[in-house]
């Protein structure tokens, strides 16, 4: 993602995935590309922001706690959390924070 999410104002959720890769590719392109595809059809979805490099930030935003369970409880996305502990991550760190303000040009 090259762009930035354009949120509605605050107050909402963000939900930031921070990451360091196993060595390959192994599958992880394709899985990547269709959980943005698939966090895009989820109800309460905002928007998503993604880098990667060293380390990886992915950042998505959300309407609601509830919403946000209800993506980490989708069949499809628990299999991708599955292979990335098994041998897409070597590290990563999950955080919620509610958006309470936002400012920019």
């Amino acid at each position: 993602m090259s762009e930035i999410a354009n949120t509605p104002k605050p107050p909402y959720y963000a939900v930031i995935f921070s990451s360091h890769r196993t060595e390959g590719d192994n599958g992880y392109g394709e899985m990547a590309d269709r959980m943005v595809e698939l966090a895009e059809q989820q109800p309460g979805f905002l928007g998503i922001e993604s880098v990667k490099d060293e380390l990886g930030i992915t950042v998505s935003y959300w309407e609601s706690l509830e919403a946000i369970k209800n993506w980490k409880d989708n069949a499809e996305h628990r299999e991708a959390q599955r292979l990335g502990h098994q041998q897409w991550y070597s590290n990563f760190r999950v955080r919620i924070a509610k958006v309470e303000r936002e400012y920019g040009i």
